[in-house]
């Protein structure tokens, strides 16, 4: 099966993440390279809050867990837009990879991008920005 390799260079989040949902929930494979190069759109310091609350939820060992680094976010963004819960979610998940920067094994290859992901809003934060700000070292 071949891999779809979708770059994250500057398309918003959420509408990168419903179209990659849509793809794995079609069965194919779905790589996301530059994670780290996302952007969320909104005022900084309002995402910023609603991250921090979203870590700081729950207890350190029961959960509910959620990511600081970059490519960890972006999974739980596409986890959140599939029925990960039942056994077809659960195997469409399985098929997702995100990585940050482009690794060895799809240089050279051609990168999908989305125009509906593409759209730059006024105010945004990039999802490396962010990481910084929850403590990843990215």
């Amino acid at each position: 099966m071949t891999t779809k390799i979708i770059d994250a260079d500057g398309a918003t989040l959420g509408r990168l993440s419903t179209i990659a949902a849509k793809h794995l929930l079609n069965g194919e494979e779905i790589a996301v390279v530059n994670s780290e190069k996302a952007i969320i759109s909104g005022r900084k310091p309002m995402i910023k809050k609603r991250y921090k609350q979203k870590r700081e939820v729950g207890t350190y060992r029961k959960g509910p867990f959620f990511p600081r680094t970059p490519e960890r976010i972006v999974k739980r963004t596409i986890r959140g837009m599939i029925p990960y819960q039942t056994p077809h979610g659960r195997a469409a998940f399985k098929r997702l990879r995100c990585y940050i920067g482009v690794p060895e094994e799809f240089q050279g290859k051609k990168f999908e991008t989305f125009k509906e992901a593409e759209k730059q809003p006024v105010d945004f934060i990039t999802i490396r920005e962010l990481s910084r700000f929850l403590g990843a070292d990215v």
